[in-house]
């Protein structure tokens, strides 16, 4: 549940909280320390200890799930390729009544056994499949998914895929409330070597996978031929990686190119609410949290086909869409430029009205409810 981790901690929290709207109370077990709940005040979380290797194994896991199982009506499982899935098969006879999803937040999607730098991965995954997820998947009351597309994919990565139930229930974001002109002086503060108020805004881990190399070198191949663009905000953890020393060696060719570092709270939604679009040329995404975080803030958003929201997104009206390529990159920054004012202005507009159509805390708290067969 560390956030640092990426959005699948950020989507649990906020099902949580939207399940405590229907007098639906929930615990969160994880694999981790017991200084995490102190990002976790007013939750019930659980945490049994860090796991050892990269399959996160711990003996205590499954040892807490066949005592404590059974006093719940539902469990869920996020995520997969790690040991809380074989901690659960292990667990399951302990569960008489009590009916058990999987949330696999994007990770059957092809893309990971398909893409050129996975390779070993790719191995790895297909033998835990045969050894373990294919029999949960299999054996589990239902797979929850955030949307349509999510759910499409699943079919297409691995074979003997025959799930009982699909559901898609959605993921909500909780948008804040807060004065958003204060949230945004208080971020430009903070980086005073940002200039003014619509620049473009990159929130994201700094991964291969966000197609950031391909927003960079996009962003500065413009520069030089129309020179005229918004600064580029780049904010997310993963600088100190080799992906993101490579990134910033790049970046900086250009001194409007700035990056933050992680940022969260008051200076998270001040860096939505300053920015003039928000960008994510990802090769895949799931979901994409800090998408709709950006939609509810009336930002248009920027992404390629491979966010699976793009379809809500484009049909709306909410934002740009294109391939995740260097020539599609540079395709989406020149649409965005050549756009008036008004017709930046009407794209936010739209992505709001996108944000309440798809993607509110209730909406989502409801289908996940329905889901769950809660009266």
């Amino acid at each position: 549940m560390d956030p640092k981790a990426g959005g699948v901690s950020q989507a649990v929290k906020t099902m949580v909280k939207g399940l405590t709207f229907h007098n639906i109370s929930s615990a969160i077990v994880s694999l981790d320390d017991v200084e995490i709940r102190k990002d976790y005040v007013g939750f019930d979380l659980i945490p049994i200890g860090k796991g050892l290797t990269s399959w996160n194994y711990h003996s205590k896991l499954t040892h807490w799930l066949r005592s404590n199982i059974a006093a719940y009506e539902n469990v869920i499982v996020h995520g997969l390729w790690q040991f809380q899935c074989y901690a659960i098969l292990k667990s399951m006879s302990a569960a008489a009544n009590t009916k058990i999803y999987v949330m696999p937040h994007g990770m059957l999607d092809p893309y990971f056994q398909k893409s050129a730098g996975r390779k070993l991965k790719a191995v790895r995954n297909q033998l835990i499949w045969s050894l373990i997820e294919n029999r949960l998947i299999n054996k589990v009351d239902g797979l929850l998914f955030t949307c349509e597309t999510e759910k499409m994919l699943a079919h297409e990565t691995f074979r003997g895929y025959r799930p009982r139930r699909e559901l898609v229930v959605g993921l909500g974001v909780e948008k804040d409330s807060e004065d958003d002109s204060s949230m945004a002086n208080e971020f430009r503060a903070a980086f005073p070597q940002i200039q003014s108020n619509g620049y473009l805004l990159f929130i994201s881990r700094i991964h291969p996978k966000k197609g950031l190399d391909l927003l960079i070198n996009a962003y500065l191949k413009l520069k030089k031929t129309i020179g005229n663009l918004p600064q580029l905000v780049i904010a997310g953890p993963g600088l100190e990686t080799a992906f993101g020393e490579e990134i910033q060696e790049i970046a900086a060719q250009s001194p409007d190119i700035i990056f933050t570092g992680m940022l969260t709270g008051r200076f998270k939604w001040g860096a939505f609410y300053g920015c003039g679009a928000f960008v994510l040329p990802s090769h895949q995404e799931n979901f994409g949290i800090a998408v709709v975080e950006a939609l509810s803030c009336q930002k248009p958003v920027l992404i390629s086909n491979q966010v699976n929201i793009w379809r809500e997104i484009e049909a709306e009206g909410g934002g740009i869409v294109v391939e995740d390529t260097l020539e599609g990159v540079v395709e989406l920054l020149s649409k965005w430029r050549a756009l008036a004012a008004s017709e930046k202005m009407e794209m936010g507009r739209n992505a709001e009205k996108t944000f309440h159509k798809y993607f509110t805390v209730g909406m989502a708290a409801k289908r996940l409810k329905e889901a769950l067969n809660y009266d």
